[in-house]
């Protein structure tokens, strides 16, 4: 007991030391994590707004298909990359892999199939009238799209969070796509296991406990943008 309140006052006075190496690993990850998820908001979000309001063949399979996608373990999407970023694979020429740039196309593949499904049952909560009396006061396709997605704001802020906290946290795609190394690729997920490994809990808890007060707040700001939205439906 006393060994593990020791080590817990050292991953807290490790914090606020400003060590280098610690806030480096937390720099990384979070530009890593914001990057992944800014790309692939835009078009996740005009995604679920099709699948929402469009009426094309298929439309149900793919709906089908991204839900299917929300399943799918990350290390099974850091493998599938991984072959295709290899020496052997297609985009080997590239030389993306055990990159910052490998990691980020993780993580876009992750969030991808979260902020589709979740942008598409926001835009399915508005009254389908909605869109009609946009189109009506709007010539501009574009500007009636911004005023439906205004109407659901709190639901799309809410799968932009949802999926920001489902890449932050993920370690198996990380490892395999960028190889964990250290001042380039090593992010806080990654370093918690190897530190773990390795004994020295220190930096593993004090990692860690940015991570859960990250998740703590994304939480957080999840319910409220959930609770917000439904107040704003009734």
């Amino acid at each position: 007991m006393e060994s593990l309140t020791t080590t817990i006052i050292e991953a807290i006075a490790l914090l606020f030391s400003g060590d280098a190496e610690l806030w480096n690993i937390i720099g990384i990850s979070f530009r890593i994590s914001t990057t992944a998820i800014f790309i692939a908001m835009i078009p996740a979000v005009l995604i679920g707004f099709t699948l929402a309001y469009a009426d094309f063949p298929g439309r149900r399979l793919l709906i089908s298909f991204f839900n299917t996608l929300l399943a799918v373990p990350a290390v099974v999407v850091g493998l599938t990359l991984y072959i295709v970023l290899s020496r052997q694979g297609p985009l080997g020429e590239w030389k993306l892999l055990f990159t910052q740039s490998a990691m980020v196309l993780g993580q876009i593949a992750l969030s991808f199939p979260i902020l589709v499904a979740m942008s598409h049952t926001a835009f399915q909560s508005a009254d389908i009238r909605a869109w009609d009396t946009a189109r009506t006061l709007s010539r501009n396709p574009l500007h009636a799209l911004l005023i439906i997605m205004r109407e659901v704001r709190f639901g799309l802020l809410g799968a932009l969070l949802a999926g920001y906290g489902r890449i932050i946290a993920e370690v198996g795609a990380s490892m395999m796509l960028g190889g964990n190394i250290l001042n380039s690729t090593r992010n806080i997920p990654t370093a918690i296991a190897m530190e773990t490994s390795k004994g020295d809990f220190s930096q593993g808890i004090a990692l860690g406990i940015i991570l859960v007060s990250m998740a703590f707040v994304l939480t957080m700001s999840l319910q409220y943008m959930q609770g917000k939205g439904r107040l704003t439906h009734d």
